[in-house]
């Protein structure tokens, strides 16, 4: 294995008992769909006003890790990884009125739509990623993943304050403590992993611009 490689792997992550994925890599043949095309689809499927916010907002911040992944020459797909984080909640609202996994009824629905499946795995895999963390094989996954954890509603925040959040909304009346702090503490090991990788402090950078904060 190469020194790079070794880079942007994370060591004492939890495997899943299946083996992983195919590398999830940007694929020329495969349908990648614009902004316009993405929010077709929201209106498709009724989203709620609040969850297109929070949408565009993951997407900013997803494109800007994508961005930077290229300037260090990672073999990134900006416009496949603004998709899949443009797409991560398409199930969201469905799951809100009737119930069920968004992440993996979103999957579905965008494999299904697009027919390519790096984009259908950043949304299948934006909640909790179950193998060994690999930027050069599932940068556009875990990059939505981490954007996603850094997207509170519509605002950008820390890590931190998004799991205060979501123990509040979920973990206590849900009795899901545990399972929100793994998740948590899965982003943390994700967020310096970006860091070393990228060459960017992420708690200091306005996503939007670029700019240091």
């Amino acid at each position: 294995m190469s020194a790079k490689e070794n880079t942007l792997k994370a060591s004492g992550q939890p495997r899943s008992p299946l083996p992983p994925p195919p590398p999830a890599r940007f694929d020329p043949a495969l349908f990648v769909p614009d902004d316009a095309r993405c929010v077709r689809y929201w209106e498709e499927f009724a989203m709620l006003d609040n969850v297109a916010e929070h949408s565009r907002m993951v997407a900013t911040v997803a494109t800007f890790l994508a961005e930077r992944a290229v300037e260090r020459g990672l073999d990134v797909d900006v416009p496949t990884v603004r998709a899949s984080a443009m797409l991560h909640d398409l199930a969201k609202t469905y799951c809100i009125r009737h119930g069920g996994n968004h992440s993996q009824l979103g999957g579905a629905w965008v494999a299904e739509l697009t027919g390519n499946p790096v984009i259908a795995s950043g949304v299948t895999h934006h909640v909790y990623w179950p193998f060994a963390m690999d930027l050069a094989r599932y940068f556009t996954p875990l990059a939505v993943l981490y954007a996603d954890k850094r997207v509170n509603h519509n605002r950008l925040v820390s890590i931190e304050a998004r799991f205060k959040d979501l123990i509040i909304r979920y973990g206590i009346p849900l009795n899901l403590q545990d399972r929100i702090n793994e998740t948590k503490r899965q982003a943390l090991e994700l967020e310096q992993l970006l860091c070393d990788t990228l060459e960017v402090d992420l708690n200091a950078c306005d996503f939007d611009s670029g700019r240091l904060v």
